[in-house]
């Protein structure tokens, strides 16, 4: 197998950065040119034989012979490939203000300084960083913890294929017919239902939902002993679940988490999210969601993942509540509900038919790299739905991002916004939307109406990513919790005062059930935004300590 490319762009310094990224020359072939012109022949030539190139490095003095603008070409030459503008100390400074402003509409990912001496990390973690991002979203894994047999087009597979990508855990699809689908078929005990799942975790079974493979993967309530009253149980794993989990843990509070599916939620599905505090570059959702999820285990949360919660029995035993599964009970003195939302159905029969066919709901990472050289369409206006069509422009011929609205501004981070209007793979129709679709046992054509107008334009598409605001899940909390007219659950001040209790409000984010707070989307009135669901999952937990206090 051929190693990845990466591509050394200098005019002066070519054998010096061949020098300093030596230590990768192990797993990537470094590739040299002097000018713009030879490394963008160089890409072509490595591109028409199939070699993958994942990263390309332009030395920032070359914008003394190549207009700013060029820089950005490099997207196009290879769409998957990471992109970094370096320079060197004596012009760093001078160069930096037009060239940080390309970050901002995405040109390149990073604009980074030489290494000054040996062992600069700082530059190499920015490097490794960039990599790590290609190898876990580009890349055909090196290594399979799970191996998925199924022919294609199986919904459920995909589904899997999703929550995986989701979690990090390196995974291939072989068809049946290959020689690895036929030997994993043949060990399976029965008739052979697809997908089969091989793993680690469990002998080789067909499962008939994404929550088994889950809870294969991560053990049940069942599998753990929870035979005591835990101070809190958080329900949900999205940011602010486990934002509550690791400041809950960390301050000593015997703390468990209880998730349907995938650890993250619907930030998991996130290719990548450049706003977040303390990201520069960028960190992709599923990355964020791991690395909080290890944090919050090395304070001793507990983590139950495949059972989705049922019922909350209030203050069923006088001093605690029950959280009820189809799996097992757990007894907890107060419980954070941090469930989110889901996203809206179309509700447009021929479409919903063809899910897992072309059609998905989210952002689906794992579909993405089945769609070079076709059409796709996005549905959806917030930053989750921009996020994905850059993600999806990576691989895809062209992606329309279709909103209702007029304008994205309206409903999306500036940021985003800036980088859409640049990349030329991505098109914004505004005042328009989805009236019918097809396809021959998959989705191949979507009808397009203008709202003003009523006229009707039917466009070839290959995938369809619905990204339809959102609906709360929260019909299994307790009848005494209020809700709004959405049915997203009501805290603190918004609770009507003909519920307060001795004229007081409950808490900031505590519910009309004592001992019961929530936090995130579902909450109403919440900020739709990863940063603002974390904040609230950490300042949770100085309100869970007043409430086991008295």
């Amino acid at each position: 197998m051929t190693n990845p490319a990466i591509v050394l762009v200098s005019p002066d310094h070519v054998e010096f950065l061949a020098d300093e990224f030596g230590r990768y020359s192990r797993d990537y072939d470094l590739h040299g040119a002097t000018t713009f012109e030879d490394g963008a022949r160089l890409v072509k030539r490595l591109d028409a034989v199939g070699d993958p190139i994942a990263l390309m490095v332009v030395d920032s003095a070359l914008r003394e012979t190549t207009p700013i603008q060029t820089f950005g070409k490099w997207r196009q030459l290879v769409p998957t490939a990471k992109r970094v503008v370096v320079a060197h100390w004596d012009r760093f400074l001078a160069d930096a203000p037009s060239l940080r402003a390309g970050l901002a509409t995405g040109k390149y990912d990073a604009y980074l300084l030489m290494p000054r001496g040996v062992r600069d990390e700082e530059f190499h973690t920015a490097i490794t960083e960039l990599l790590s991002d290609w190898g876990s979203t580009v890349a055909e894994p090196e290594v399979e913890t799970v191996r998925l047999v199924s022919p294609s087009g199986v919904p459920l597979t995909l589904a899997i294929r999703d929550f995986l990508d989701r979690m990090g855990m390196p995974h291939r699809t072989y068809d049946p017919a290959t020689e690895v689908g036929r030997e994993i078929v043949a060990r399976y005990d029965g008739e052979a239902s697809y997908p089969l799942v091989d793993s680690p975790y469990r002998e080789l079974h067909a499962p008939s939902s994404v929550r088994e493979v889950a809870a294969a993967v991560y053990g049940r309530p069942d599998d753990i002993d929870v035979d005591t009253v835990v101070d809190l149980c958080v329900v949900g794993a999205g940011p602010a679940g486990l934002a509550a989990a690791v400041y809950g843990s960390s301050e000593g509070l015997d703390t468990v988490v209880v998730e349907a599916e995938a650890v993250g939620g619907q930030a998991g599905t996130s290719s990548m999210i450049r706003n977040y505090l303390g990201f520069p570059r960028g960190i992709s959702g599923m990355r964020l969601a791991l690395r909080a999820r290890n944090q919050a285990l090395r304070f001793g949360t507990r983590f139950f993942t495949g059972w989705e919660v049922t019922s909350v029995d209030a203050c069923a035993h006088g001093d605690h509540h029950v959280v009820r599964t189809d799996g097992g009970e757990i007894h907890a003195r107060s419980v954070v509900v941090a469930t989110g939302v889901r996203y809206r159905k179309l509700g447009i029969d021929r479409v919903e038919a063809m899910v897992g066919q072309g059609v998905f709901y989210g952002s689906a990472m794992s579909a993405a790299r089945e769609l070079e050289g076709q059409h796709v369409v996005v549905v959806g206006g917030g930053n989750s739905a921009g996020q994905a069509a850059l993600h999806l422009a990576r691989f895809a011929r062209s992606v329309t991002i279709l909103i209702r609205r007029e304008a994205l501004e309206e409903t999306m981070s500036s940021y985003l916004v800036k980088e859409i209007d640049w990349n030329p793979r991505v098109s914004v129709r505004t005042g328009s939307e989805i009236c019918d679709g097809g396809g021959e046992g998959r989705l191949g054509w979507l009808d397009i109406r203008h709202r003003t107008s009523g006229e009707v334009d039917r466009v070839e598409v290959g995938g369809l990513f619905l990204l339809l605001g959102a609906e709360p899940h929260c019909e299994w909390l307790p009848a005494g919790v209020t809700r709004d007219e959405r049915g997203f659950v009501l805290t603190g001040r918004d609770v009507p005062t003909t519920e307060w209790v001795d004229g007081l409000p409950p808490a900031n984010l505590a519910t009309t059930v004592p001992g019961l707070f929530a936090v995130g989307d579902i909450r109403a009135g919440s900020m739709k935004r990863v940063a603002a669901a974390s904040g609230e999952g950490a300042s949770v937990v100085p309100l869970v300590h007043a409430w086991l206090a008295g």
